[in-house]
């Protein structure tokens, strides 16, 4: 498929905002996304240039030629490789393209074989409408070789290269042409590739060879069609054995003879002549004429068969449709997994909160499993009526939101929750030892600091004068920032205490309980700077539990879940 550099560019700028489309879409970590961002700019960016650069070299190719017909020509546009250029063309120098226009077609000399798609593209790039009407024409004349290897080669380099233009897309279909030097001027010799019966093709008319010979004037006119059609017979061996092999079983779709009364750089010693010696022990002494002229095979050209004709917007328009339902296949598959995984992890966390047996007392480990699977709901359900008042974001959107079918089971759940009532009169027991979250840990950080080490021995000699007690950590954070990962940020350091008091202090883990609450249970005002210091903060309980420092058969922390940021 071929179409202008305007048009192609057009493609590039489309293709790149499909891709920074699903960029968006598609939820993926910050720094993914930019990198997608700047690749997809940067290829866009390179194909646009390169683009252009290759327009300017298909333009320098027809530079040295004569100007192309007009965009409106409609004849068939042959291109011409192989033998007997000079007497097709006429004496030019080799690497010189050329341009014959007749009554049927036009020619396009193709200097060597292994410039035919750049001489199609070069065609193409100024006329992006005549696609449908290039076809190509491969002479392959004996008289010019001497070696059949050599000859074999060419015709193997040949298939190559059309098979590399045809893969643009184009028809391109193939004439065959021999010219074979004889006495007389004989009309066109054609047959269809796969038919052995030959047609002759002469002023418009096109009889088979049979009804050719018969219908003469003379004995002497019958004679040379019979001395020709021999002479034909010989030629179509010859190719058969020589050139066919070598070639694609399809390679042609027209073959074609064309007997000449001279032929220019015939070599001597070639292969007709040696074709001949050891068919029927004859020798060919013609001499060779340095300034014949060949004829271009016009009766033929309607024989060649025409692609399609699709005009290059057409064609765009279709690649551009085709782009844009593979990104829309993309989004759709992307929103529809982003959807099912929503959904299995607000399953799970109701599950898991489910799973939890009510607890009596606010001192069982059960009423702080069950507070942390509270707080996972109580995010969802932010998230959830979120989504159903602003709208579901792009990557869980496009149609296929379900989160809103299980909006009021979360709600349900919420309103139904039941905590204990407070023990009116406590078990008398150590305090709550408060930790200021900045003398252990720095800003957004859960490592402790080398200095809070003498803050936790203080309150390590606390815990060790009450053994056998349950010890209850509790993370809390200020009001800023992102909900979730102030949660995650407590839990995470009443683990670095939890950790650091069991391995100083030879306690069971048994005798622990680790819970992190983030923002919700503050003890000061997030408005202020003092007040937010003050929620910050680590307390560590005492409970006087029978057996508190059995082992535990506690349910499962967390399933894994989808991604909470979308």
């Amino acid at each position: 498929m071929k179409m202008s550099v305007h048009l192609r560019r057009i493609l590039y700028l489309w293709t790149g905002a499909l891709a920074l489309a699903l960029l968006v879409i598609v939820p993926l970590e910050l720094w993914m996304r930019v990198s997608g961002m700047l690749a997809v700019t940067g290829c866009v960016a390179l194909a646009w240039v390169l683009s252009g650069r290759r327009a300017i070299q298909q333009r320098e190719l027809f530079a040295d030629s004569p100007a192309l017909p007009a965009a409106a020509f409609r004849g068939p546009v042959v291109l011409v490789c192989g033998d007997g250029l000079t007497g097709l063309f006429g004496p030019l120098p080799a690497e010189q393209m050329a341009l014959r226009v007749t009554i049927q077609g036009c020619y396009v000399r193709v200097p060597s074989l292994d410039q035919l798609p750049a001489v199609t593209d070069g065609i193409l790039a100024q006329r992006p409408d005549w696609g449908a009407q290039l076809s190509v024409m491969f002479c392959v004349n004996p008289g010019e070789h001497s070696d059949g290897a050599v000859l074999a080669g060419q015709v193997r380099a040949f298939s190559h290269q059309l098979g590399l233009a045809r893969k643009r897309g184009l028809a391109l279909p193939l004439l065959l042409v021999s010219y074979l030097q004889t006495q007389g001027d004989e009309p066109w010799f054609s047959w269809d590739n796969g038919q052995p019966d030959a047609r002759v093709r002469n002023a418009g008319a096109c009889v088979s060879l049979r009804e050719w010979q018969q219908h003469s004037a003379d004995s002497s006119t019958q004679a040379a069609r019979m001395h020709a059609s021999v002479q034909l017979a010989s030629v179509v061996a010859w190719l058969h054995d020589t050139v066919l092999p070598h070639s694609s079983s399809s390679l042609a779709a027209v073959c074609a003879v064309k007997l000449v009364p001279a032929l220019p750089n015939t070599v001597q010693g070639n292969l007709w002549q040696q074709w001949l010696r050891s068919r029927v022990a004859l020798a060919d002494t013609r001499s060779r004429v340095a300034d014949a002229t060949l004829p271009f095979p016009d009766p033929l050209l309607n024989l060649l068969a025409r692609g399609p004709l699709r005009a290059p917007l057409q064609r765009a328009s279709i690649a551009a449709l085709w782009l844009f339902a593979v990104a829309g296949v993309a989004a759709l598959a992307s929103s529809a997994w982003q959807n099912t995984l929503l959904l299995r992890q607000i399953n799970d966390d109701m599950r898991r909160y489910a799973a939890i047996p009510q607890p009596t007392q606010r001192e069982q480990r059960e009423f702080i499993w069950r507070e942390e699977a509270m707080s996972v709901l109580r995010q969802d359900a932010r998230r959830l009526d979120t989504y159903y008042r602003y709208g579901a974001p792009l990557a869980l959107g496009l149609g296929l939101y379900r989160g809103e079918r299980l909006r009021a089971p979360v709600l349900a759940v919420l309103a139904a929750h039941l905590e204990p009532a407070p023990t009116a009169a406590p078990v008398s027991g150590a305090g709550t030892v408060r930790l200021n979250s900045l003398s252990l840990f720095a800003t957004g950080s859960a490592e402790l600091k080398p200095g809070s080490t003498k803050v936790l021995i203080n309150a390590l000699v606390g815990i060790k004068a009450q053994p056998g007690w349950l010890i209850v950590i509790a993370g809390h954070t200020d009001a800023t920032g992102d909900a979730h990962k102030n949660l995650q940020l407590s839990r995470a350091r009443a683990a670095a205490v939890h950790a650091w008091m069991q391995q100083m202090g030879g306690i069971p883990d048994s005798c622990f309980a680790v819970q992190g609450f983030g923002a919700s249970q503050p003890i000061n005002t997030n408005d202020t700077e003092a007040g937010r210091a003050a929620n910050r903060r680590v307390d560590i309980r005492l409970v006087p539990e029978a057996g508190a420092c059995a082992l535990s058969t506690a349910p499962d922390r967390q399933p894994p879940v989808a991604s909470r940021d979308i």
